[in-house]
Formats: C-alpha cells, structure tokens, sequence
C-alpha cells in the first residue's frame, strides 16, 4: 500500500491536545509523522487538504447492523460503508440480531464480515445473556477471545438484579465494558414515548423518566458493589444525568453516552405522529436536553454514540403504537452534534471531537482516537464550511429512518482512511 500524505489541514488530536496546521503521514497502515512540512515519501499519495480538519477517525459504540437475521435492512458491509461515509474509521456492532450474538461463532462471523467489507473496522458486543433472554449468562470469554469487546443485552434491558451483578463480576476477568440499556421494564411497557404533555395531548401511552432512572441507580449500585465496569447507553433524562454525576464523584466505573438526537431533539418531533421520531429510550423535554449538554460538556457524559437503528420503510409506515423504535443516524450524527453543539458554543471542535473519538476509544479499550505516531492510519478529513440538507435517498444505509430529513446541517467527512487506505472521499462520488 502507498504511503498517504494529508497535506495542509488543521490538524486536531485530542488525544494530545494537539491543534495546528500541519501535515499528517501514514505508512504502512499507521501514523507515521504528524507536524509542518512532513516530506512525501517516494510513490505517496499526497492530498491536499487546506481548510479542512484532519482528526482521528471518529468512533461509535453503539450501533446495530441487522445482520444477521435482517439483512434487508442493514449488513455488515451497508452500515460500514453509511459508517465510513459518516466519518467513522470503528464501530461497535451490538448483539440484538437473528440468531441473536451469543457465542463465539456469531461473534467471528461479524469480524469476518467486517473484514470483507473492508470499510469502518466493525468490534462486535457479545450478549449478556443466551439469546437475551436474560436468564443465563453466555459464555463471555469465548467471545472475548473470538473478538467481542464488551457485552450488552441492547434492545433490552439486563432486568435481573442478580444477572447483572454476575455478569459485572464476570467482566472485570477481561476488562471490558458492561452496557446496559437502562429500563425499568414493567414501568415501560407498552409506552410508545416520552410520558409529558405530548403524549397525552397525542392519546399515547408514555414511558416515565423514572424508567430510564431507576435503572440506571441499579447500576450505579452494581458497579460499586463488583467494582465492574459499566457503561450506560443513550442517556435521555436530567434524573439520569443526575445520578452518573454522583457516581463519578465517588469514582465508580460508570461511563455514559449520548445520542445526537438526544441533544437535538424533544418530545415535541412526536408531534403528527412522526414514527421517525419514535425511539427508546424517546425523546424527552427541554429540560432533559439542556441537562445532556451540560453533561457532556463537562465530561460527566464521556461521548456521543449514534445508536443508529435501520427499519425497513414499510416498518415505519405503520400507526405510532405499532411502529418499532429507532432510527439511523451514522452518515447523519457528525454533522448534527456539531450543527447542535459547537456554532453555540455548547462545545469547541476539539472538545465535540475527543467526545467522538478519542473517549469512546478509551473506555470501550479500542485501537485508534489518536494521531499520535504509531497510531492506526485511522483519520477522518472533515469540511465544517460544508452546508447541506439531509436526504435519506442518499445515504449509504440501506435504510431511510431519520427524523432529521430535510433539516440543513453544517459539517461532513470529505474522506475517511482506515489503516492507511481510503474508504470514503465525498469527491469521489460513490467513494471506493
């Protein structure tokens, strides 16, 4: 493989603190050199990159690729391709697909898959559970050993006390991340979205915050208790916000994320009964909104994961109640964290980038979030002069489900390397 030579971007390494106009080298899949006036070696690929920033590649620990069970919806190879288009050199692949990611074979089928796609580097999550029925926990180290680098019963919540203890206790064997989607599950039943004004001017059953809150004490609780590690999925209420800040004060391992569409949405996108509005956990009030971003600027909430969740159309055309949950969000989430977060002030670039990357890196233990020498040839190039209107016909995924359609938003990735190969250059039209 040729040696590429970024040339003359604004460089940005949270990693490192780094912040300058420089050149980026990558040679054999790492990161060579970063600095001014980096030589090109004999036979590189030299892309001038001026007025554009250069950052580690972004990264998403959370996301759900259909396959396999749903292909018709997602694949492996789709949604790294939608990743890759995104911005994302890694994704986590959650373990809710058909059969359900619950050993060592499912999990290998995922890496070879990613392997073959040859896009975005897919780290599978194994189950907590068999099947996640949350009864009896799977066999975690051979999935671990097959590649898995956390576990998570996602799409549902882990609702026994003393399956959550066990697997916490489990995890601190290999060192990985616990991620629980947090539901207290007979408060949420049958609820459709946020319990507010909204739904009951809507006639629609609502899933309280308390839901979400409870839940996340459980948890709070549980990681004292094992000193485990675990990570709580897409905060959506200030009472959660709440309760992680107390947890860090105290130093437990518990670490959170957030959705883009968490920070940019309320309940009030439920409105007309929009089913692209319809997600668990749902969208909440302003309140809760504002609560996340403070969160996140101040570190309690450690990054920004898209959640992203491909439905078939015919799925989502259906009446509130009987639409399932989820929407995508991978080629989309870039661009609506920094239209939502920086021209505010809400976060700087390299505070909203280490919140993209370099954290979700480190506390999911995965290679890349930094350009340091020595690096993965992980990068992306992103153009933030770049104003355009989201159109779900031009995604990658092979699903459309995005509130977000129509609405203009700042920011894109011009071109995405992983190891040192470029997997998406927007100038390139359909990329590779």
């Amino acid at each position: 493989m040729r040696p590429l030579l970024l040339r003359g971007g604004r460089v940005i390494d949270p990693s490192r603190g780094y912040d300058q106009t420089a050149d980026v080298l990558i040679d054999d899949g790492k990161i060579a050199a970063v600095g001014a006036g980096v030589g090109a070696p004999d036979g590189a690929e030299v892309r001038d990159v001026a007025g554009r920033i250069v950052a580690p590649g972004l990264v998403d620990v959370h996301v759900h690729l259909r396959e396999p069970g749903n292909e018709d919806e997602e694949t492996v190879a789709t949604g790294a391709r939608a990743a890759a288009a995104g911005g994302f050199t890694a994704v986590c692949a959650m373990p809710n697909t058909d059969p359900v990611t619950d050993n060592q074979a499912a999990v290998g089928f995922i890496v070879r898959q990613s392997v073959r796609a040859g896009f975005a580097r897919v780290y599978p999550i194994g189950a907590v559970s068999v099947g996640q029925r949350g009864e009896r926990l799977a066999e975690m180290g051979e999935m671990v050993g097959a590649g898995a680098v956390a576990v998570s019963d996602d799409g549902r919540p882990v609702a026994s006390g003393h399956l959550m203890r066990t697997v916490l206790e489990y995890a601190r064997t290999f060192d990985i991340p616990v991620a629980d989607h947090c539901e207290e599950p007979t408060l949420a039943a049958g609820g459709a979205m946020h319990e507010g004004l909204v739904a009951t001017r809507l006639g629609l059953k609502g899933i309280p915050a308390a839901a979400e809150e409870i839940m996340v004490a459980r948890d709070i609780v549980l990681a004292e208790l094992t000193g485990g590690h675990v990570h709580l999925c897409h905060l959506s209420t200030r009472g959660a916000v709440d309760l992680l800040r107390r947890a860090k004060e105290r130093g437990l391992r518990v670490t959170a994320e957030v959705t883009p569409h968490h920070l940019a949405l309320t309940d009030h996108a439920c409105e007309d009964y929009d089913t692209h509005a319809k997600m668990n956990p749902p969208l909440r009030e302003a309140a809760d909104v504002a609560a996340l971003r403070a969160a996140l600027k101040d570190g309690a909430i450690d990054c920004i994961a898209s959640d992203h969740a491909p439905h078939a159309y015919d799925e989502k055309e259906a009446a509130f109640d009987d639409a399932p949950f989820g929407i995508v969000g991978l080629e989309t989430a870039f661009a609506v964290a920094y239209s939502e977060l920086v021209p505010g002030g809400v976060l700087s670039l390299p505070e909203l980038l280490r919140r993209m990357s370099t954290e979700p890196a480190r506390i999911f233990g995965l290679p890349g979030g930094t350009l340091a020498p020595g690096a993965p040839g992980d990068v992306c190039v992103l153009d933030v002069s770049d104003v355009w209107i989201v159109d779900p016909t031009r995604f990658h995924s092979k699903s459309r489900n995005t509130p977000f359609a129509g609405r203009t938003v700042t920011g894109r990735a011009a071109l995405t390397v992983v190891a040192g190969k470029v997997v998406h250059d927007a100038g390139a039209g359909a990329g590779r």
